[in-house]
């Protein structure tokens, strides 16, 4: 079998999804690099994003400009570079993904959390940098310098303030609605605030674009590792790129057949099928000076409420030994290796 279905959607997808280099390689960092110690060879790096359509001109000035906005770091060995997330990339992303990975909609309280920003109290700069975070992690504005969030936790919070050095310069408070007193609907407010509208036709899109790969890997078609790793990518890409806008709000605030829960669900079980595939692709296209990647921490099998870490785990080991003897990459099913396409 060639998967060639899996090479036209792929073809397909990346045609039609506007995809920012700089984004991408945040989304692969976050998503595949980081639970293999955050760093690898910037060599490494472009062969990884070839099949993304990305050149190596375009990875190179991409995380260069990554390195100016304080999300990576470089580290001169010699003529090469290893690239890794600094401490703020880090948080940046721990704070995103966490909202794509973990479980949302835990029972509300009624509870709304209040951030204040008085005036004058913050440089515009750090100002920016906190309304940015706060908006992460899915604080709706509700007037200029108030955001709110039915569920927000203050352990994420307490973060985002420390970090942005905000905390003893804003107001924290908690909050309830006066029924019977606001004549706006709270599900209609809710809308308003959060564009959930927009956000659902989003949802939607995604199941649709999502859902034939999904059929066809758990039809039998696994695809080879190189296709496996392009598809969690532009997956997880394309989830990440909603889930920053989804303000995680709690189901009672929440149409009763809201498509985020459908489309959660289906990431889920395609990132469980692609994750062995892409795991051994990695594992044999990175490494850093130390020699071969290090394999994921646990965290990487803790996602989406847990994923089964055997498979994957055996998978890059046979891709390893692959890498050793210089074997070409055999599809997951038996089938025939994808081709390595490149554009710039």
């Amino acid at each position: 079998m060639t998967h060639r279905r899996i090479e036209r959607w792929i073809s397909t997808t990346l045609a039609e999804i506007p995809v920012r280099t700089n984004s991408l390689i945040i989304t692969i960092f976050g998503d595949a690099i980081a639970p293999h110690g955050g760093a690898a060879w910037l060599g490494g790096l472009i062969e990884l994003l070839a099949p993304l359509g990305v050149n190596a001109r375009a990875v190179r000035t991409s995380v260069f400009r990554l390195t100016q906005e304080d999300w990576l770091h470089a580290q001169p060995i010699g003529r090469r570079s290893v690239y890794g997330l600094t401490p703020a990339g880090q948080r940046r992303i721990s704070h995103a993904y966490r909202r794509i990975y973990d479980t949302p909609h835990e029972p509300w309280n009624g509870e709304w959390q209040m951030v204040i920003i008085p005036d004058g109290v913050l440089p515009a700069k750090q100002r920016e940098e906190l309304r940015r975070d706060l908006l992460w992690e899915g604080y709706g504005a509700l007037a200029p310098n108030v955001f709110a969030h039915p569920a927000g936790g203050v352990d994420q919070l307490r973060d985002v303030l420390q970090q942005t050095g905000s905390d003893n310069k804003v107001a924290v408070l908690k909050a309830t609605t006066l029924n019977g007193i606001v004549g706006t609907p709270l599900r209609t407010l809710v809308h308003q605030c959060w564009h959930l509208d927009r956000l659902a036709d989003d949802y939607r899109r995604f199941a649709e674009r999502f859902g034939p790969p999904l059929k066809w890997l758990a039809d039998g078609d696994r695809g080879d590792p190189q296709q496996n790793f392009v598809l969690r990518t532009l997956l997880i890409h394309e989830f990440r790129r909603i889930q920053l806008r989804d303000p995680q709000l709690p189901d009672s605030l929440l149409a009763a057949d809201w498509p985020g829960h459908t489309a959660r669900a289906l990431c889920r079980e395609l990132y469980a099928l692609t994750l062995p595939g892409s795991e051994a692709h990695l594992l044999a296209t990175l490494s850093v000076p130390e020699g071969r990647l290090p394999d994921a921490d646990a965290s990487l099998y803790r996602r989406f409420g847990g994923i089964a870490a055997g498979e994957a785990v055996a998978v890059a080991a046979t891709e390893r030994r692959r890498k050793g003897t210089g074997e070409r990459p055999k599809a997951l099913d038996g089938g025939a290796p994808a081709r390595n396409r490149t554009r710039a």
